[in-house]
């Protein structure tokens, strides 16, 4: 089944369990761990928000620890999208075109590549949170500062880094304000 066709099958079964007035506001597939599916599903009714988890089957997640892995990888792959390569890809590369026009500096090419290749490897949503992913962005950021000269500590690491504690943040709000039992 196509990724497409599996968040509207989870959005459906999360459907059934939203409340009076409760709207779904949306469904985050995640793989937290090794080939467990897990869809977040993110619930409104006026300023109130509420999180429901479903597995692969589209059944309620019980268990606290899945819950708060899937919320991280989630989290931890959209700060890797949003930090990768100063936040703004094809801000950079249009840069980068600039700079090589102008100023020709020698590695500008390879730079160029980098910077294509780490915008090709951010997907466009729907697309599915688990390491693999969060990876593939982290290599090829790093390639990226690599070919631009980066020297010492990577600003994509340090940005990942000082992300943590929001997502754990995100994930004890998720926990606090799950629609079910949690063991």
């Amino acid at each position: 089944m196509e990724l497409e066709q599996e968040i509207a099958a989870a959005a459906e079964a999360a459907s059934a369990h939203a409340e009076d007035g409760e709207q779904l506001e949306g469904v985050v597939p995640t793989e937290p761990g090794a080939g467990a599916r897990v869809y977040l599903c993110a619930y409104r009714s006026g300023e109130e928000q509420s999180w429901l988890a479903l597995d692969a089957q589209y059944r309620p997640v019980a268990d606290r620890a899945l819950v708060r892995e899937a919320v991280t990888i989630a989290a931890m792959c959209e700060l890797a999208e949003e930090s990768a390569g100063g936040g703004d890809i094809g801000e950079l590369r249009a840069r980068l075109v600039e700079l090589r026009l102008t100023d020709a500096p020698e590695g500008i090419e390879e730079a160029e590549v980098a910077a294509a290749e780490l915008q090709e490897t951010i997907r466009a949503v729907p697309r599915l949170a688990n390491v693999r992913y969060l990876d593939a962005i982290g290599l090829a950021a790093a390639r990226l500062e690599q070919t631009l000269g980066q020297v010492g500590g990577s600003p994509f690491a340090e940005a990942m880094k000082s992300g943590m504690p929001a997502a754990d943040e995100l994930a004890a709000q998720v926990i606090r304000s799950y629609k079910g039992p949690l063991g």
